[in-house]
């Protein structure tokens, strides 16, 4: 008697065990033969800390708790936000670098979401981009940081998305706006993209003129921002570049842009490399005409 009571305990046990296993499947990825990215992203759980808080819009610090390690970001938004923007930091941006633009964007009846992305060293822990490193874990069928962090867009864009109700944006300066332009082209729920101070990686055309073929060049595809825009059309792309900057020459970002399909458009703006209060007048005034003014 004692025995089968036993053993029925140990079979409720293996099947409460089972059912917990399988009621969180894992993000996936493809890459198709021409190199053009899929992602499935699983939903994240996320913790929150209230960093600020006045009459115009509070301050939060997000961490977003994925399969593969926490994502810290950072966002400000009123409490009946118009539209919203996920932003993604070039090289070394930090958010402390962003409160007065935070709260500017807040005040206007926007959200804006900064994203510590994986190695830009912040707090969220990784490498900084390293193509080679990224395709070596692609050819044992790992996920590449790069891809990683997409999906932590992804999951950004869809956090806001319930939350507000309200179109979002991917936004990036410099190697966030190639981040953020792939992010857009996988997920059709962003609204749009905004590529500041940006343009292509130039891995594809690195690895083609070295006489790369195969996997290499898929994969080389795969990273590159202007594969996406074909995906991103019929949503609107802006990308700002300035005259003068000193980091990805201006024809570069003239090129990008080129490579963009309607509806598009191009803004040059006043200062050198990355977002800036130009940049931000801009946005804004355009933003002004599609969503009416703050009431």
């Amino acid at each position: 008697m004692r025995t089968g009571i036993i053993a029925a305990v140990i079979l409720i046990v293996l099947i409460a065990l089972a059912g917990c296993t399988g009621s969180r499947p894992s993000s996936s990825y493809s890459v198709d033969n021409k190199g053009v990215l899929s992602v499935s992203c699983t939903p994240v759980t996320n913790s929150e800390e209230t960093l600020f808080k006045n009459e115009t819009y509070t301050k939060t610090k997000i961490v977003l708790h994925t399969q593969n390690g926490d994502v810290v970001t950072v966002l400000a938004a009123p409490e009946h936000p118009k539209a919203a923007f996920v932003y993604v930091p070039g090289a070394g941006e930090k958010a402390a670098g962003h409160e007065e633009r935070m709260a500017r964007y807040a005040a206007a009846g926007y959200a804006f979401l900064f994203v510590d992305i994986r190695g830009n060293g912040g707090e969220t822990p990784g490498f900084p981009f390293n193509p080679q490193q990224d395709f070596s874990l692609f050819e044992k069928g790992g996920w590449p940081q790069y891809y990683l962090t997409v999906c932590d867009l992804v999951n950004a864009q869809q956090i806001l998305s319930d939350r507000f109700k309200i179109p979002v944006y991917a936004i990036g300066g410099s190697n966030g706006g190639r981040y953020a332009a792939v992010a857009a082209g996988v997920d059709p729920d962003f609204a749009g993209y905004i590529g500041i101070s940006t343009s292509q990686w130039g891995v594809l055309d690195s690895v083609i003129q070295q006489g790369y073929t195969g996997d290499v060049v898929r994969f080389a595809t795969s990273i590159e921002p202007g594969t996406y825009f074909a995906k991103i059309s019929p949503r609107p792309v802006w990308i700002f570049h300035a005259k003068n900057d000193p980091v990805i020459p201006f024809e570069d970002g003239k090129q990008f842009f080129l490579l963009a399909l309607e509806p598009k458009t191009f803004i040059e703006f006043s200062g050198g490399h990355g977002i800036n209060s130009d940049v931000d007048d801009r946005i804004l005034m355009q933003w002004a005409q599609i969503y009416g003014s703050r009431e």
